[in-house]
């Protein structure tokens, strides 16, 4: 009699456990796409409002207003300190094209504030508290505004 050679049932079995517990150990690290994506929306704001800033900048010094502390309004109605966007939507919330339809927003004196549109509250202490936003904060006489992404919370 000749025998044949292939795989038992049980083999076949016990090797797909095996690849089902790899799945199962495996799949969370695949499946945390969502938070990178968060995190990559919240590099790209950010790489937006710095690059209106510049442009914005450019801009207000030709026009002569980038010498003063006190909000200005470029021709475009663009509200400038020290030259760059103010932190407010008349400055840099008019300078990022896309940020009020996209983005939930809200500034105070501390700067100012954007997340994701589902957000259902549009206050600065709604907007911080959920540990996943960009910050906007007003240039000094002697900086450039900074932005600073937050993503803990995402």
């Amino acid at each position: 009699m000749k025998r044949q050679g292939g795989f038992t049932l049980i083999e076949l079995v016990v090797v797909i456990v095996i690849l089902g517990i790899l799945a199962v150990t495996a799949a969370p690290k695949f499946l945390n796409l969502q938070d990178d994506a968060k995190k990559s929306a919240l590099q790209g704001l950010k790489g937006a409002m710095d690059g209106a800033a510049g442009i914005v900048y450019g801009k207000a010094a030709v026009e002569g207003k980038d010498s003063s502390g006190t909000a200005q309004n470029l021709d475009s109605g663009i509200s400038v300190i020290w030259g760059y966007p103010a932190a407010t939507s008349a400055g840099i919330g008019a300078a990022v094209n896309g940020l009020s339809t996209d983005w939930t927003f809200d500034s105070d004196s501390t700067g100012f504030f954007a997340t994701f549109s589902n957000t259902t509250n549009t206050t600065v202490t709604t907007i911080s508290g959920t540990s996943c936003y960009v910050q906007y904060v007003n240039a000094t006489s002697s900086a450039a505004p900074t932005t600073t992404v937050v993503d803990s919370g995402c």
